[in-house]
């Protein structure tokens, strides 16, 4: 399913209830650990920038999907963290969350920590 999206908020609000409300907690935890974070959408999905006007290098990116929502933290943090995303389907850059099991958070937030220390933030 593709969603065009003008805004955030539309995203969101496009997705089934189970995808929003997993998106709309996925997005808590981004800000809970970069609260200064850009909220926009880019590839039209929801990104996070770590740095100030950041780039692709320098975003998290969310999406949402039928049986999962995805985080894109970057390669490197997927790398760093793959003993604990072993239970989840990874890409390079990217990790699946199944729609019917909870977010596990102190691991989203530790992740987003550790890319914001990659990125000296």
């Amino acid at each position: 399913m593709t969603i065009v999206a003008n805004t955030i908020s539309d995203y969101f609000n496009a997705q089934p209830e189970k995808v929003k409300n997993a998106l709309l907690e996925l997005r808590e935890y981004i800000l809970e650990a970069a609260p200064d974070a850009e909220e926009l959408l880019n590839y039209n999905i929801p990104a996070y920038t770590l740095v100030k006007g950041g780039k692709r290098e320098q975003q998290i990116m969310i999406a949402g999907y039928k049986q999962h929502v995805g985080l894109y933290p970057h390669p490197t943090t997927i790398a760093h963290f793959e003993r604990e995303l072993s239970g989840f389907k990874r890409g390079k850059g990217s990790v699946q969350f199944p729609l019917d099991l909870p977010l596990p958070k102190d691991l989203i937030v530790r992740m987003i920590n550790y890319r914001m220390h990659l990125l000296k933030v």
